[in-house]
């Protein structure tokens, strides 16, 4: 198919009597960057590794720019593959550990090496070919892997949690030079992690994977704002579900609903009922985590259950902050912000939630 870099059509696979895969459909589309989600065992890793080549489907198919690759063996697929440990060689260059895959396969010398200059430069590492991978940081060694997966020009890239070795500093640093350096070259990335602040940061699409089915597909936008069942409002982001009893009396309609904690507003109770426009809790203050620049706010309400309130500190410390921990509050939030989340029958395939995710506006 013209335009689609990937195209999988039932994509199973079992490990004896576990199915790690459970029939997955998906379509990326040449020159995107497009995330697999997930926590660790729904099955993300494992349809890479099929992708890759590295594991043999139960069933279903792999198309790689409209052709049938099921079966072919890792070498004979247009596709690279980074791993979270780099594997570069110690006793090579950084230009020899670019180039090495290019002498495997019989470019000569000079070309190698050019294209292998090119492909530090691609990634922000020009001048940097006679150093040795031992005299690099943790960034500089990732970066390294990554020419060496772009100096054959792959149609694909497949990224393994690539950054998952890194500290929380580098970590967001290497999220946007990534995500600028697949903008550059223009080549599909299909990235893995279960990191959600990573997809969300670096995706143009995003998968969210669970159990060995994706859950849902879409922008970060609509994974975060517009969840298609509890698991995604759960897993994505922190987010607050009012269910039973809870969603009827803060809500006024049966259901399960998602609200995000930037979302609310924590004000001390005073007895007024807020603004009509709004979504209205009262409840008492379990705990305060003061983050730096926000604060977190765990609520048990009297409905029942707990709500998470996210608040900036524009003009707060830590002092003030801890004071309300035990005070009553009033929590608010505007009607648009409440998303009616799907009821899935619990065996049923993610693809059977309903559509409708249109915010309901409540009293």
């Amino acid at each position: 198919m013209e335009g689609m870099a990937i195209r999988l059509q039932g994509l199973r696979k079992a490990f004896g009597r576990t199915e790690a895969v459970a029939g997955v459909d998906l379509e990326i589309a040449d020159g995107e960057f497009f995330s697999m989600l997930g926590p660790s065992g729904s099955g993300k890793t494992t349809v890479l590794r099929m992708i890759a080549g590295f594991e043999a489907p139960t069933g279903g198919t792999i198309e790689l720019a409209g052709s049938d690759v099921t079966r072919l063996a890792p070498f004979e697929r247009d596709v690279h593959t980074v791993f979270q440990d780099y594997a570069l060689f110690p006793h090579m260059t950084l230009e020899q550990n670019v180039a090495y895959s290019l002498k495997i396969r019989g470019v000569p010398r000079a070309r190698r090496l050019a294209q292998a200059r090119e492909a530090l430069a691609s990634v922000r590492l020009e001048g940097f070919g006679a150093r040795r991978p031992s005299q690099l940081s943790g960034g500089q060694r990732q970066r390294v892997a990554l020419a060496r997966a772009l100096v054959g020009r792959p149609k694909v890239l497949l990224l393994d949690e690539p950054l998952g070795a890194l500290d929380l500093k580098l970590r967001e640093q290497m999220q946007i030079e990534l995500k600028a350096i697949q903008r550059e070259v223009g080549i599909t990335f299909v990235f893995v992690t279960h990191d959600q602040e990573e997809a969300l940061t670096m995706s143009d699409r995003i998968a969210v994977f669970n159990q060995g089915r994706i859950e849902q597909i879409g922008t970060p936008a609509d994974i975060y704002e517009r969840p298609a069942t509890p698991f995604v409002a759960g897993f994505v982001g922190t987010s607050n579900l009012l269910t039973g009893e809870a969603a009827e009396r803060v809500v006024g309609r049966a259901g399960t609903y998602s609200v995000r904690p930037e979302k609310i507003r924590v004000v001390k109770d005073s007895g007024n009922t807020g603004d009509p426009d709004c979504s209205t809790a009262t409840g008492t203050v379990a705990e305060v985590v003061y983050l730096g620049d926000a604060t977190r706010f765990l609520v048990d309400l009297d409905a029942g259950g707990r709500l998470t309130a996210l608040q900036q500190n524009l003009e707060t410390s830590s002092e003030d902050v801890a004071a309300y921990r035990g005070s009553r509050v009033r929590l608010q939030w505007h009607h648009r912000h409440n998303f009616r989340v799907p009821d899935v029958p619990p065996d049923a395939p993610p693809e059977a939630a309903p559509a409708d995710r249109r915010p309901l506006r409540t009293r």
